[in-house]
């Protein structure tokens, strides 16, 4: 895999996104939305307009959810044998890039937040630096994204998922 600003003698080792979870909260409006909007529906059976302001209701919660579906989609973290990179998509223009040299990583921890971490396989992996951490939350795979990175650091190579 190739990416925008790759170095000449950079290979990609690993590249993941955060779990599919979080974008709960747009599945969650879809929900409210088609759901409040077929109320008025089955209270006043009689009138068909009502029948519009559900489809109306259900069109704005799909589009709600798919615009948590691309910002998921679009935000993901790679790794090559020489950095960690960091790409979040916060808006439909709003991009930010984060690169952290593997050679300033100190220390790289994980953790799984209880029982829903535990059945859906998503945590969260703290990379210390001499500058500061970069927390990754909801991370798919936790621990095995914490073993590529450390394979990464420590020079192993891995695979590419």
């Amino acid at each position: 895999m190739d990416f925008e600003g790759q170095r000449a003698d950079e290979e990609v080792i690993l590249v993941f996104r955060r779990h599919i979870n979080t974008t709960f909260r747009g599945f969650l409006v879809m929900i409210l939305l088609a759901g409040g909007g077929a109320v008025p529906m089955i209270l006043n059976q009689n009138d068909p307009q009502l029948f519009w302001l559900w489809v109306g209701c259900l069109v704005l919660g799909i589009l709600g959810y798919l615009y948590s579906y691309m910002l998921w989609h679009f935000s993901y973290y790679l790794v090559t044998n020489q950095r960690l990179r960091q790409v979040r998509q916060k808006g439909l223009f709003k991009r930010t890039v984060v690169d952290l040299e593997l050679d300033n990583i100190q220390s790289i921890s994980y953790g799984v937040p209880g029982m829903f971490g535990s059945i859906f396989d998503y945590g969260t992996i703290l990379i210390q630096t001499g500058v500061g951490d970069l927390t990754l939350s909801m991370v798919s795979h936790p621990e095995n994204v914490y073993n590529e990175i450390q394979n990464a650091k420590h020079g192993e190579g891995g695979e590419e998922e």
